[in-house]
C-alpha cells in the first residue's frame, strides 16, 4: 500500500559527539503507506497503520509485493504520521507498524518511542527476520503479531530464504521472555506446508509457551498472479477442518479468520 507524496526528506547531518556516525531518527523512517484508522491491525484496538517499505523475504502469498523492495523509497513522511497523531488524539489507542518487514529498519525504534512520547500504545506486525533487533523492541513496543509462517525447513519453500525458519522461531522465543502481549498467526493456503502441518506448529507453538494463535486464511486480493490463479478446490472444506483441527490444541485464545 503506498501513498503518495511530493516532499522531500531532510539532509542527514552526523551526530557530533561521533563524526561520521549518524543515529538514524524517526524521520528517517521509509513508509510507504499510512492508514489513519484500522479497527483489524491489532485486535480489540482502534489504531493508525503505518507501512515501512522493504523486507528480505518473499512470501508466495504476500498481498502486498510492492513493499518488498528494500531499495525503493518512502513516499509518506514521518512529519505525516505526527500530523495523524496530533489531530486524532483522544480517538485512536495505537499506532501499529507493519511491512514489509518493520523491523528491518534502524529506524523504527526512534519511531516506536516517539509514538509512546505522545501518548500512544505501540504495536507491531513482524516475521521475525531479526530477531537480535526485536529484543530491544519488544521494550519499546506494547503487542505485537507475529507471523511464523511455516516449520523451519519449510522457509525457503514458503518465504524464499530457507534461514529464515530459524530466526522466526527463535524471535517468537525472544518475544515470550520479553512478555509482551503476543499473537502468533499461521497463515495457509491450498497445497501448501503451512497447511500441511498447521496442527504441529501449532502444538509447538503452545508447547513454547504462546497462549494466542490465530490462524489466517491467505486471500488473494494484491497477490501475484500465479497465487491468485492457484486452484482452490475443496479449499473451503479444508479450511473449516484445520479450524476445527487447532481448536484441541489448549490456547486460551484461537482465532480464525
Amino acid at each position: 500500500m503506498r501513498n503518495a507524496s511530493t516532499s522531500r526528506r531532510p539532509q542527514l547531518q552526523p551526530m557530533s559527539r561521533n563524526p561520521g556516525v549518524r543515529r538514524p531518527t524517526a524521520s528517517d523512517l521509509e513508509i510507504a503507506g499510512l492508514v489513519p484508522l484500522s479497527t483489524v491491525d491489532w485486535p480489540g484496538r482502534l489504531a493508525a497503520t503505518v507501512f515501512c517499505q522493504g523486507c528480505p523475504w518473499n512470501c508466495e502469498y504476500c498481498h502486498n509485493p510492492d513493499l518488498i523492495d528494500c531499495s525503493m523509497p518512502g513516499v509518506v513522511e514521518w512529519s505525516d504520521v505526527q500530523a495523524l497523531l496530533a489531530k486524532r488524539k483522544g480517538l485512536l489507542d495505537a499506532v501499529v507498524f507493519t511491512g514489509g518487514e518493520a523491523t528491518r529498519q534502524p529506524a523504527l525504534a526512534a519511531a516506536m518511542a516517539e509514538v509512546r512520547d505522545a501518548g500512544y500504545l505501540v504495536g507491531l506486525h513482524t516475521a521475525g527476520a531479526y530477531p537480535t533487533r526485536l529484543r530491544k523492541l519488544a521494550l519499546l513496543t506494547d503487542w505485537v503479531g507475529l507471523d511464523i509462517k511455516a516449520l523451519p525447513g519449510d522457509y525457503a519453500q514458503v518465504a524464499g530464504v530457507a534461514a529464515g525458519g530459524a530466526r522466526a522461531w527463535a524471535a517468537l522465543d525472544i518475544l515470550l521472555e520479553t512478555g509482551v502481549d503476543l499473537e502468533v498467526r499461521l497463515t495457509v493456503f491450498p497445497d501448501s506446508k503451512p497447511a500441511e502441518h498447521a496442527l504441529e506448529i501449532a502444538h509447538e507453538v503452545r508447547r513454547r509457551g504462546a497462549t494466542v494463535f490465530a490462524l489466517q486464511n491467505a486471500r488473494v486480493e494484491g497477490t501475484r498472479e500465479e497465487f491468485a490463479n492457484r486452484p482452490r478446490d475443496g479449499w473451503a472444506e479444508e479450511w473449516e477442518r484445520l479450524c476445527q483441527e487447532l481448536s484441541s490444541v489448549g490456547f486460551d485464545e484461537l482465532r480464525c479468520r
